[in-house]
């Protein structure tokens, strides 16, 4: 169900956005003054033809440009020093790789990105303000994404979850489940949840054949497709007018490191944040039942993205009252319980054991994602650290459990901050952390904010405490 109301102003009754419960004197009807209309020199009124209405103003948009001495990301990201300067330290991070990584395709992203970044660089200095930043972007996207992500499928090199996501697609198809029932080695383990596998039906479909075939099944593939797919949508959701293309900011931020060696060696975290993106955008739209089904897609691949429901349902009853919030909450479990719960019923013990207890390092095979996180730092003194790690883990998630009731959000930019921060608290104390999963967080931060043309989270109305007394979010009108 598609809704058009403008955000903020389609549902009077809600928890927080009602009208004040106790009526005012009544206004002395006074007849609207219209001043004549005055036509412009030289120029007329079209007569007829269809008119153009303008983009529903959201609440928190761009509204006016921001206030002197606020900075504005559309003025920062066009200033050809910071684009110079942000080249470079791509390009240092870039040349680090082939120095200190020990994994082949790291090395060989890191080889042929940090040239890139250093040719969009100079690109961003010397060519004509309007070209520059394209030429740039085109620079890194292609020495950073697309030749490192060819040469690595046509000869056949992935990390390791994305041969499991493939694999998995070819059991499902086999034996009806895309877990193995006796895992022995580290590759055997599955630790997604079963629409996971979606992103490798191309590959068990198509096969090994020639380059072309091994290049549109590659799972990889799916996953910067779905990735490219939800940052475009939310951007059309959060954007108040339409006076700005997303394509120069999406291929930037596909091109950044960031986003860019997670693409090239196994992407299958970068669903995860387009969905997580995509949910807040329609959840400040007021798209509930749309928002409730992403938030349920986003459920059924990972189960660390599980946090995003009670922001996308906190942010839906605070702009639009309880029953959306329902709404989007009820429609999330339902359609991911339908998905979930019949393999937990036939398949519960592989399900427990991948799914739950290898990535949480509970299993007699340690998964071999580690970074120098405190997590896994703790996770390495034995039980009591791994323990240790577990407690601080528990005591984050409650603190930002405290943080979302007492400071709900109210767009989809405080929703973004607030799934980041404890996104980010949970893979810094998680015992089996990397730095790779910071991207999530990260993006969240940083994509909202590129569509909505807005720096601060803060909406222009207080916004009130869930563990408080309830006040309109919203003027009263008469």
């Amino acid at each position: 169900m598609v809704s058009t109301r403008t955000p903020g102003f389609s549902r009077p009754r809600g928890r927080f956005t009602g009208r004040s419960e106790t009526p005012g004197p009544p206004s002395p009807a006074v007849p609207p003054v219209v001043p004549p209309a005055v036509p412009s020199p030289g120029r007329r009124r079209p007569r007829g033809g269809p008119v153009r209405r303008p983009f529903p103003r959201q609440r928190g948009g761009s509204g006016p440009p921001p206030p002197p001495g606020r900075p504005d990301p559309a003025g920062l990201a066009g200033h050809r020093g910071l684009q110079f300067l942000g080249c470079l330290v791509a390009a240092g991070w870039a040349a680090g790789f082939p120095l200190v990584s020990d994994l082949p395709n790291q090395r060989l992203w890191g080889t042929l990105a940090a040239p890139a970044y250093l040719l969009a660089g100079l690109l961003c200095l010397v060519l004509p303000r309007r070209a520059a930043a394209r030429a740039g972007a085109a620079a890194g996207l292609l020495g950073a994404v697309l030749v490192p992500l060819v040469v690595l499928v046509l000869q056949g090199r992935h990390q390791s979850e994305v041969m499991v996501v493939e694999r998995s697609a070819r059991l499902l198809f086999t034996t009806g489940s895309p877990y193995l029932p006796h895992p022995e080695t580290v590759t055997d383990f599955n630790p997604y949840l079963p629409a996971m596998s979606l992103f490798g039906v191309p590959h068990a479909l198509l096969g090994d054949g020639n380059a072309f075939v091994r290049l549109a099944g590659d799972a990889r593939i799916w996953f910067a497709a779905a990735f490219v797919v939800c940052l475009l949508v939310s951007w059309r959701l959060l954007r108040p007018t339409r006076d700005r293309a997303p394509l120069l900011p999406l291929a930037v931020l596909t091109a950044s490191p960031l986003v860019a060696l997670a693409l090239v060696g196994g992407g299958v975290d970068l669903p995860l944040i387009g969905l997580c993106c995509l949910a807040m955008a329609l959840a400040e739209r007021d798209r509930t039942i749309a928002a409730g089904l992403v938030l349920a897609l986003a459920g059924t691949l990972k189960w660390t993205v599980w946090p995003a429901l009670p922001v996308a349902v906190l942010l839906l009853w605070r702009l639009y009252g309880r029953r959306p919030a329902a709404r989007a909450g009820l429609t999330a479990l339902g359609a991911a319980s339908a998905v979930v719960v019949p393999y937990a019923l036939a398949r519960a013990e592989e399900l427990r054991e991948q799914v739950v207890r290898f990535p949480l390092g509970l299993t007699a095979i340690q998964t071999p994602a580690g970074s120098p996180l405190p997590g896994k730092v703790l996770a390495g003194f034995g039980p009591t650290g791994h323990t240790a790690s577990l407690v601080l883990l528990t005591v984050g998630g409650l603190g930002v459990t405290v943080w979302l009731l007492a400071r709900p959000p109210v767009s989809a930019i405080a929703a973004a901050d607030l799934l980041a921060g404890g996104l980010a608290i949970a893979f810094m104390l998680a015992p089996a952390g990397r730095f790779g999963y910071l991207a999530l967080p990260a993006v969240l931060v940083i994509w909202p904010r590129l569509a909505a043309r807005r720096w601060s989270a803060r909406p222009p109305v207080p916004s009130a405490c869930l563990l408080s007394k309830a006040e309109p979010a919203l003027p009263t009108t008469r």
